[in-house]
């Protein structure tokens, strides 16, 4: 029900930052309704595991989910993301060091 992921690129910047960690639950996501701006992690055909804050859910229950960064993939370009493919909801994040940003 929980999993560590640690964050690689630039998609969610200044908030998260690459080496950053977030801890992410199913459980929230199961048990409460979602609302735009959570952070959700979920597995996308083609990139793989992404990290992506929620804008809107779609009348069809599909989730429209969009990064911060500019230069983002998100639903922008592959569209909204089936529920089954959401991991879970972001619960703890950790940010790396100061002294690893340099």
């Amino acid at each position: 029900m929980f999993k560590l992921l640690k964050v690689t690129g630039q998609s969610l910047e200044p908030e998260y930052n690459g080496g950053d960690f977030v801890l992410v639950s199913k459980i929230p996501f199961l048990l409460t309704s979602l609302r735009p701006g959570a952070v959700l992690a979920f597995r996308q055909p083609g990139y793989g595991t992404l990290l992506k804050r929620l804008e809107r859910i779609e009348p069809d229950g599909s989730l429209y989910l969009l990064g911060t960064h500019p230069a983002s993939v998100d639903s922008r370009q592959f569209g909204p993301v089936r529920r089954q493919d959401v991991l879970g909801k972001v619960i703890l994040h950790v940010r790396r060091p100061a002294a690893a940003h340099r």
